[in-house]
């Protein structure tokens, strides 16, 4: 489904379709923002305008933001639609690996002011070498790969779970659509599942008998000490699983952790994004992965913004050299 076919839930909204006067808004500030300083995004005055200019988002949209962040709801998103792309004025969809947007596009820009209201936007070193703005595209390399520059199914996973400072979110900005208009980013959260699983695999999953390495992404070879899948709170736990990455330390456990993948393949929903419209996904609550899809490698195929934001950054500074957003 789309984001245009997602209903809106009364008591906790998570979907915002923009009038034409807040799309006009949104683009004026990115406007600004686009010009500001270098005109580089991963600057340090850029950044800081980013936020500054973030306070300026229609009213409506940082209300929305404002909720999904206190809480994220059953399913853990926040879906926009109707943000100013312009498809027509897109250059061509990278296919290169580790692709990155550091000019200040508007795009871009959109992405970074939306980010900015939720929380910090932060990147990791040896990931797309720390770019703030990430492109998800196909890259011919790539193809068969478990990555975002793939285009075979991607394994369900939480962002980086490998990582002791995880994103709290992961936001997603269609520029461009893959040509069919079926590439769908599948979503499950653990508030959907947790019911469906019987006392005794939540025990298992609950303990650490598991291990996950760095997905091909990282220019990593980390490995974590044993940890659990489900964490915090029993009554609503948050998730640390990568279906790919994750290996359980025996056999009853590895059995627990397939069981949990069946039931949230079997839970999912698979989200067709169209250009202008953005996902953010509780990176703690939800996993996700892409359908599979075929690229043609001509300039037009499907092209997302990706970017990660952190609600408290005091929790990762001895990580961030000199108190900036890189994790290093």
């Amino acid at each position: 489904m789309s984001i245009a076919d997602i209903s809106v839930d009364t008591a906790i909204p998570f979907r915002l379709d923009l009038t034409v006067e807040e799309r006009a808004e949104v683009r004026a500030l990115a406007e600004e923002l686009r010009r500001v300083a270098s005109g580089l995004v991963d600057e340090e005055a850029w950044v800081a305008e980013a936020r500054r200019l973030s306070c300026r988002l229609p009213l409506r949209l940082l209300e929305r933001i404002r909720q999904y962040r206190s809480d994220a709801g059953p399913d853990g998103l926040l879906c926009l639609a109707g943000l100013p792309v312009d498809g027509d004025l897109l250059p061509e969809t990278p296919s290169v690996p580790d692709s990155v947007e550091r000019a200040a596009t508007v795009p871009a820009a959109v992405a970074m002011l939306v980010g900015q209201q939720l929380g910090e936007v932060i990147a990791y070193r040896d990931e797309k070498f720390g770019a703030l703005v990430q492109n998800v595209v196909p890259v011919p390399s790539l193809a068969r790969s478990q990555s975002n520059g793939g285009s075979v199914p991607l394994e369900f996973h939480i962002e980086n779970a490998f990582h002791p400072h995880r994103p709290h979110y992961v936001g997603l900005l269609c520029l461009r659509s893959d040509h069919e208009g079926t590439a769908g980013t599948q979503v499950c959260s653990v508030r959907r599942v947790l019911g469906r699983i019987d006392e005794a695999d939540r025990k298992i999953l609950e303990a650490p008998r598991f291990v996950t390495e760095a997905p091909p992404s990282f220019r990593s070879a980390e490995r974590t000490e044993p940890h659990p899948v489900l964490g915090g709170s029993s009554e609503d736990p948050d998730l640390r699983v990568d279906f790919n990455a994750t290996s359980a330390l025996d056999e009853e456990a590895g059995h627990a952790l397939t069981r949990l993948r069946d039931t949230m393949l079997a839970t999912s929903e698979s989200l067709v994004l169209a250009p202008g419209e953005l996902v953010f996904l509780d990176n703690r609550l939800v996993v996700h992965g892409r359908t599979d899809f075929v690229p043609r490698y001509d300039g037009r195929d499907r092209w997302l913004h990706r970017i990660f934001v952190h609600l408290d950054n005091r929790l990762s500074r001895p990580h961030r050299a000199d108190n900036g957003p890189v994790l290093v």
